[in-house]
């Protein structure tokens, strides 16, 4: 198959080659990626000899400098500010099970192109010919029919190198593609390797895994790895959804599966990994908290609470970032609260307590809150949905009226102490909250002197208590 090249980069590198008695190659990702009609900045290519060499020679033939050198895999990289390039020699791989580390032989065409990890990374353009895609696994084939296998026997792939269990589900979700049988069956035969801490990192495994909820339609990935029991290993809370019953009317499916609905529905509005990830465990606590009280159905109470209690000790587990850890909790804790505004009355001090409570978070709390609503009844969804756009309206409008973004007391623990001549105690906060209260119940605006105002009114008594 002959292609056209437009990357002013990779012409350069084709010339030099030429000019230079190199072979090389582009190979991997780029060339899949412009079969797809994509274009991407991150480019590798293969060299048949020293790949180290050719990228010196080449960055000093065009006044650039090579960014990194890895003498073991005979690897450089030049970064550009047109893009990243990675520059190997031709090379096999074998494995100590022990090990993702392979050890480095290096070699020809075949070799390096049969070590990839599927069939449509393993095409690759000879840079000193025509321009012709060279296709050893039929990965043109695999791209044309839109399907996900290994280019040697699966499971030998797998076992070599796990982390291609979590990449081979993850490009089935990014380019929703089907994951070939026999490649399907070797992942759930060899998922337990995935446990094995000294093979694959946590880090490497929940990267791969945020990339796969990071993906057009997150539910392909997450489907993939509940089928293959991968999601039982990594993340089993989630698995542990499948199979439980919530019939009500907003939802109509297990919790499993509303879970992926709901994601879904939040990825078709936002990119933010995080809104995704609260979207995927916001019921994460159903299972434990499942209840069937007699005439109403399965009853689920307070498992708000205590998924996000739940939270900490999983990004513990899997090394997420902390510093996004309160969101999380948040938009888990306050995820049913905007549920009951979705009614036609709706009190000023309801919307005031949940936009105070909120913050920040409150656009993404409704958005959450919107993709929430999952039943199989179409109007009924419509008549919630519309009952949201009302809710939302009148949100805004009370807090840009009352100020309450980020809201607290506009009289501080200080000055309360002051005047009332308290050391820090209990008394203070009770004298605080009583302030909030009242601002947030409508008694007095969110400003500076008429909270003060209230303070001298309500000191004496509670100084009395």
């Amino acid at each position: 198959m002959k292609i056209k090249l437009t990357n002013k980069f990779v012409k350069d590198v084709s010339k030099f080659a030429k000019k230079n008695d190199y072979k090389v190659f582009l190979v991997g990702g780029y060339v899949r990626d412009l079969l797809l009609g994509k274009e991407s900045s991150d480019i590798d290519f293969m060299v048949l000899g020293d790949g180290i060499k050719f990228a010196e020679d080449l960055a000093k033939e065009m006044k650039l400098e090579v960014t990194a050198v890895y003498k073991n895999f005979g690897t450089a990289l030049i970064n550009a500010h047109t893009g990243k390039y990675e520059f190997s020699s031709a090379r096999k791989e074998s494995y100590d099970r022990s090990s993702r580390k392979p050890k480095i032989e290096f070699s020809g065409l075949e070799d390096d192109l049969s070590r990839r990890d599927f069939t449509i990374n393993a095409l690759c353009i000879d840079l000193t010919k025509p321009l012709e895609i060279i296709d050893l696994f039929n990965g043109i084939e695999d791209i044309e029919n839109k399907i996900i296998k290994t280019p040697l026997e699966p499971e030998k792939t797998f076992d070599d190198d796990p982390l291609r269990i979590m990449r081979a589900i993850r490009f089935a979700s990014k380019l929703e593609f089907s994951i070939e049988n026999m490649t399907l069956i070797a992942i759930n035969k060899m998922a337990g390797r995935l446990k094995e801490d000294s093979v694959v990192s946590q880090e490497r495994i929940t990267n791969e895994f945020l990339l796969i909820l990071g993906s057009p339609k997150p539910s392909i990935g997450l489907n993939l790895l509940q089928l293959t029991g991968v999601m039982d290993i990594i993340f089993p809370e989630i698995s542990q959804l499948a199979g439980v019953d919530q019939k009500s009317e907003y939802h109509h499916k297990d919790v499993f599966n509303h879970t992926l609905q709901v994601v879904d529905n939040v990825a078709s509005v936002s990119d933010n990994i995080w809104l995704r990830f609260a979207a995927l465990v916001h019921d994460i606590a159903k299972p434990k908290t499942k209840k069937f009280i007699e005439n109403k159905g399965w009853s689920f109470h307070g498992h708000e609470e205590l998924g996000a209690r739940m939270m900490k000790r999983i990004f513990l587990r899997m090394k997420l970032p902390l510093h996004q850890l309160n969101y999380i909790e948040k938009l888990v804790r306050m995820h049913l609260r905007p549920i009951p505004l979705a009614q036609e009355v709706v009190t000023d001090s309801a919307i005031r307590r949940l936009a105070a409570e909120a913050g920040e978070e409150l656009v993404d709390l409704l958005t959450l809150c919107r993709a929430d609503i999952t039943s199989k009844n179409p109007e009924k969804i419509k008549r919630f949905l519309k009952n949201y756009d009302i809710v939302e309206k009148k949100i805004i409008e009370v807090q840009e009226k009352d100020n309450l973004r980020n809201f607290q007391s506009p009289v501080r623990g200080e000055e309360i102490m002051r005047i009332c001549n308290l050391e820090p105690s209990k008394k203070v906060g009770i004298i605080k909250k009583k302030i909030e209260e009242a601002i947030l119940e409508g008694e007095i605006p969110n400003e500076y002197e008429s909270a003060l105002n209230y303070l001298y009114k309500i000191k004496d008594e509670i100084l009395n208590l």
